[in-house]
């Protein structure tokens, strides 16, 4: 009998399809974004080692070096010698493998046994990991390895990285031994209904649905919809479509929401369904204009990029704490033509590899004066990022950043309330709203950075010692011109929304 993984065993339980593909067409799976996945788990392993290991004994099963069959071998030896703590220890019964992130050795009694930790990167215990704590705890049991406790380890939010004291105290524990243990009648129906399905020759026939994106967005998710003809205008292009609504508008045998009915949707949707059926745009200019009227100037336009990471790099960071590395400030001194002023054009970029939270708080309350208002596009983000920035601060930059955050004006909403072209399907993103109302602006002809996503991976490498200096500086040239657009854009959606256009004779000052 072939090995299921574990993590064929929780494909299965996803969608018994997936698993099928997983064994027999692996290459159809997308896998975007999956080496990122992959490095952060690789991290969250690392600090456990750290944090379960603080004699530095542990043995690491390298299964990248073994092999499986070796690594089953090598686990076996070890948890026969009671030698620990054993990480990535290989479990194997029953025709599943499954790999320990930790075992720890107790002797409480004068007996060994083993206490079974699976650690995670969330911040709390998913259902989803219960099930893989079952599957760990029923192939340890059948593979005859006594536990006395299978726990799951997630990030412990409050923790804070000194740098000097490793990762002690970065992860919280809970018990799950118990529901484990009464759940193996129901894992060791998973292995056997998920070993017919992967010894099927045929492809199972399951249309898409729900389950192609929980826990996951499933990789096989184009494959499976490749013969789909979707409509120009889908009913996932309605605006906050709960998903009762959606169900009651599929029932009427509806899939494009141009054929929606209007009982079924709320007064955005209905806008929405409207501007698509028709082709026109929705856009209250005078109310648009009436919600900037009340601020003056200098007038600023601001972007944050971050990163976060599970496990902090940083010192004195905390877990998924949003650490700003960049920012881009555009300035309107006056309402004045922009020939006489100069649009100015601000950026703090820090690539040291150090924590930037501290410069950058100063650079910003710089640039940032006391005075005006501080657009931002779905400004809570920004808010947020300040106000974190702030709280590390009790002195005046603290109260200073503070004061910035007050300042900020959001242009979110009046594009939501005000603004609406069918090209945006359903989305007020900034990405959405920018080619309707300024389709000479692109990032898809920006260099390398064009979101967020490849902005945090251009920091990533850009901070790397191994990176060249003129790979460096490539990287920066391009995190500065994807930041600066960001904010650019912002200032066109403020003239396109004051009812002033923005023209070839602006002058344009970088400083």
């Amino acid at each position: 009998m072939p090995y299921l993984t574990k993590s064929k065993i929780m494909a299965y339980r996803q969608c018994p399809k997936r698993l099928w593909l997983e064994i027999h067409k692996p290459e159809l799976r997308d896998d975007s974004g999956a080496q990122m996945a992959f490095a952060a788990g690789n991290q969250v392993g690392a600090a456990a080692r750290q944090a379960f290991d603080l004699d530095g004994k542990g043995t690491l099963v390298d299964v990248e070096t073994l092999g499986h069959v070796e690594a089953i071998e090598e686990t076996k030896r070890l948890l026969a010698e009671g030698a620990g703590p054993i990480f990535e220890a290989g479990i194997s019964a029953v025709g599943g493998l499954a790999y320990a992130d930790v075992m720890l050795p107790d002797r409480t009694d004068g007996v060994l046994r083993w206490r079974m930790i699976e650690v995670k990167s969330s911040t709390s215990v998913k259902d989803y990991q219960r099930d893989d704590i079952a599957v760990q705890a029923y192939l340890a049991k059948e593979a005859g390895i006594p536990l006395v406790s299978a726990s799951l380890a997630y990030i412990n939010r409050d923790f804070s990285y000194s740098g000097r004291a490793g990762y002690q105290g970065l992860f919280k524990l809970v018990e799950l031994g118990d529901e484990a243990a009464e759940r193996h009648e129901e894992v060791k129906a998973w292995f056997t209904k998920a070993h017919e399905v992967a010894d099927q020759e045929v492809e199972p026939e399951i249309e898409t649905g729900d389950q192609c994106y929980s826990p996951f967005s499933c990789g096989f998710l184009s494959y499976c919809n490749r013969n789909k003809v979707s409509p120009d205008y889908p009913l996932s292009s309605l605006p906050r479509l709960r998903q009762i609504r959606r169900e009651a508008i599929e029932n009427t045998g509806v899939d494009d929401l141009r054929e929606a009915p209007d009982h079924l949707l709320n007064d955005l949707q209905k806008r929405v369904k409207h501007c698509s059926a028709t082709g026109e745009v929705f856009f209250q200019a005078d109310a648009a204009a009436a919600k900037l009227a009340p601020y003056g100037y200098p007038a600023r336009f601001l972007d944050f990029e971050t990163i976060t990471f599970a496990v902090p790099r940083l010192e004195y960071t905390r877990p998924y704490e949003q650490i700003p590395f960049q920012f881009s400030l555009h300035t309107l001194q006056s309402d004045e033509r922009l020939i006489h002023n100069g649009l100015m054009h601000h950026e703090f970029l820090d690539l040291s590899g150090n924590n930037p939270s501290d410069e950058c708080a100063l650079e910003l309350v710089r640039l940032c004066g006391s005075e005006g208002p501080i657009y931002a596009y779905n400004a809570g983000f920004e808010a947020k990022v300040i106000r974190d920035m702030a709280n590390s601060h009790s002195d005046e930059i603290g109260e200073a950043l503070r004061s910035i955050e007050a300042r900020l004006v959001d242009l979110l909403p009046i594009a939501r309330h005000h603004y609406y072209h069918p090209i945006q399907h359903g989305s007020w993103s900034l990405k959405a709203v920018l080619p309707a109302i300024c389709p000479d602006l692109s990032y898809s002809e920006l260099e390398g950075v064009q979101d967020g996503t490849m902005a945090q991976t251009a920091y990533l490498e850009a901070i790397d010692p191994a990176t060249s200096a003129e790979r460096k500086e490539t990287l920066r040239r391009q995190l500065h011109d994807y930041c600066r657009l960001d904010t650019l854009a912002l200032v066109r959606l403020y003239y396109f929304f004051k009812g002033d256009p923005f023209d070839d004779y602006y002058t344009y000052t970088q400083v």
